[in-house]
């Protein structure tokens, strides 16, 4: 009998990324998620996941920590060891992430800097960790954001982030090619979640806004992304590469 593939979400606790590892279980792939701070909110995705079927662990996880991540790829690959015999997994979805809405005028460099750690440092290395234990055939997508292609004012630092992002994203694809591992970058438009503070989702004129710049004429929800990023894990996908889906409903076109 063949091995679950097994994909690993960062910030899989909540919002777009709880969606994510939903949608992978649904999907017939384990799972390991994790979290920053809020343990609970990650051993309930844990549970829901395990609900399906599917086997699932939470490990908290700094993003923007980058001295901590070879010790996280260790605990990881340990568990995977004692629960599959195996230290591997198929999937590296880098979807942890923090807002920062500040103008370009006013954005300090200790924010920057944060975004800058957690938004492309962080993912650029927790991928370099990551692969040693990505089997050949893999996958790598890489959560961007509308945000790189069009540009909403208070979002300067986040926006150039997530561009580096989808410019590293073409070079994995290029360099990982021969070991058969894809990489893509899947890029939400904006969607009502607590990220930002709930920012999209409770303050009424912005998502008022969004909606009259989308040509589906709303908002996006989770439930919008979530299946995006598990077709993009199956055999279906597999000649996508190197490529930047944006998932934003037709946002700014």
């Amino acid at each position: 009998m063949a091995k679950n593939k097994i994909a690993l979400v960062t910030g899989g606790s909540r919002g777009l990324g709880r969606n994510m590892a939903i949608n992978l279980a649904k999907k017939g792939i384990d799972v390991i998620l994790t979290y920053h701070s809020n343990k609970e909110e990650a051993d309930h995705v844990v549970s829901t996941i395990q609900a399906f079927g599917q086997r699932a662990a939470a490990f908290q996880f700094n993003a923007g920590d980058i001295k901590s991540f070879d010790q996280f790829i260790a605990q990881i690959t340990d568990h995977l060891k004692e629960q599959t015999g195996q230290s591997n997994f198929d999937f590296l979805i880098n979807n942890a992430g923090t807002a920062l809405y500040a103008p370009f005028m006013d954005t300090t460099e200790e924010q920057f800097d944060a975004v800058y750690n957690i938004h492309y440092k962080g993912v650029f290395f927790l991928t370099q960790k990551a692969l040693p234990f990505i089997n050949d055939g893999g996958r790598i997508i890489n959560i961007s954001s509308g945000l790189a292609r069009f540009a909403f004012p208070g979002s300067s630092a986040y926006g150039s982030m997530k561009g580096a992002i989808e410019v590293l994203t073409r070079y994995l694809a290029k360099e990982l090619g021969p070991r058969g591992i894809a990489a893509n970058v899947v890029a939400p438009g904006a969607i009502e979640t607590d990220f930002g503070g709930g920012h999209v989702r409770d303050n009424e004129e912005t998502n008022a806004h969004i909606a009259s710049v989308t040509a589906l004429g709303r908002a996006g929800v989770p439930d919008d992304i979530g299946g995006v990023v598990a077709f993009l894990c199956t055999e279906d996908a597999r000649w996508i590469n190197g490529q930047r889906i944006e998932v934003s409903g037709g946002m700014n076109l």
